[in-house]
């Protein structure tokens, strides 16, 4: 009876991995089908993995399984909303006074260092960035109607992952035997985290930025204020440097024309209002629940996935990041336990190398040998 038993629980075991094959197998196959829709599918996914514990308040709440989802759905919605659309319209009705400002600027720069001025040509530079903006405005008007048909399968594809997300998960989980789903349960969490730092601290922080930016901008009579506080705040997601990438080109600007007093005023407010303030009134209050990755590696992985990915690569890139270091801190606790690596070098240098104790212990021997002969 016990030798059955262990049949069928091994047949069991390779029926599971050959299912859970199958399934690898077939997404595959329907990643390369799906290749060009394959950013708006990643969005969607870690988008409503944000908001599933959304959904789940909602049920709680009352609401059954199906209207929970909706509502969660249009929660993703609107949010999507708020941050896509002006960046839309910005893009869409200021390209004109963009183009303006680059052509006015002029042609030669002269900087005088230690009484000796030298002349910068900047005639080349200047006809490359209308021509770049020019095309890029072009190339988003075509792209418009692609946008949209992704848009609304983000929204389409969000609502089945909130509604189904839980069988998704046990369908994921099924395959890993029990004594190692600690390690996905762990993953899964600095996963969460990570999505939770990327969208609800970046995106409350964006927000602050655009609340602060634009009464600045407005106040040292920009006529685009609004475009440049949505440049600012779009600007938060990069990390490190931020907003800065756009203080700095509106600083350079004034010095170009030689208004030294404006270049001033937005070189000083601008990176304290703007570039360093939202992070530090915001940022503490949120990150409560985030992963903790330290800024470079966050930097790492936005850069190589906006390099390697596109536009998907700004989330993709720091959750593949987080992820690896997660799984290294667990390799290293399985090995190593709590001991520090100052501890453990400690130790290595304590304990004699396995070869001379081996050869002591042989010397040893022959020499108790010898004497009993």
């Amino acid at each position: 009876m016990t030798g059955s038993s262990s049949g069928t629980a091994s047949s069991n075991g390779r029926r599971r991995y050959v299912l859970a094959g199958i399934v690898v197998a077939l997404g595959v196959l329907t990643g390369g089908i799906l290749l060009d829709v394959l950013g708006t599918i990643l969005f969607a996914l870690t988008v409503a993995y944000v908001l599933m514990p959304v959904q789940g308040w909602l049920v709680r709440r009352g609401l059954s399984e199906w209207t929970g989802a909706l509502a969660a759905t249009v929660v993703g919605f609107v949010a999507a909303i708020a941050v896509f659309a002006p960046i839309v319209v910005a893009l869409y009705f200021r390209i004109e006074q963009v183009l303006d400002a680059v052509e006015a600027l002029p042609r030669e720069l002269s900087v005088t260092v230690l009484e000796a001025t030298h002349t910068v040509e900047a005639g080349e530079i200047q006809a490359l960035a209308v021509d770049y903006l020019s095309d890029a405005a072009t190339s988003f008007a075509l792209a418009l109607p692609v946008l949209g048909i992704k848009f609304a399968l983000f929204i389409v594809l969000m609502f089945g992952l909130l509604l189904k997300g839980d069988e998704a998960g046990r369908a994921a989980v099924a395959p890993i035997p029990h004594d190692y789903r600690d390690i996905v349960y762990a993953l899964t969490k600095r996963a969460r985290e990570t999505l939770y730092a990327i969208y609800v601290l970046q995106v409350a922080t964006s927000i602050a930025t655009l609340l602060v930016a634009y009464p600045l901008f407005r106040l040292l009579g920009y006529e685009a204020a609004l475009t440049l506080s949505i440049m600012a705040a779009v600007l938060q997601f990069v990390p490190i440097i931020g907003p800065s990438m756009l203080i700095a080109p509106i600083t350079l600007y004034h010095v170009a024309v030689g208004d030294l007093v404006a270049a001033t005023l937005i070189g000083v407010l601008g990176l304290v209002f703007v570039a360093w303030l939202p992070d530090i009134a915001v940022r503490p209050r949120l990150s409560r629940r985030s992963a903790g990755l330290p800024g470079s590696l966050y930097f790492v992985g936005f850069t190589g996935g906006l390099f390697t990915l596109g536009p998907i690569g700004i989330v993709v890139g720091p959750l593949i990041v987080a992820v690896f270091v997660e799984a290294v801190d667990l390799l290293a606790d399985e090995v190593n336990g709590d001991a520090t690596f100052t501890e453990l070098v400690e130790a290595d240098d304590q304990e004699p190398p396995n070869g001379t104790a081996d050869t002591e212990t042989t010397f040893e021997e022959s020499r108790s040998q010898a004497a009993d002969d």
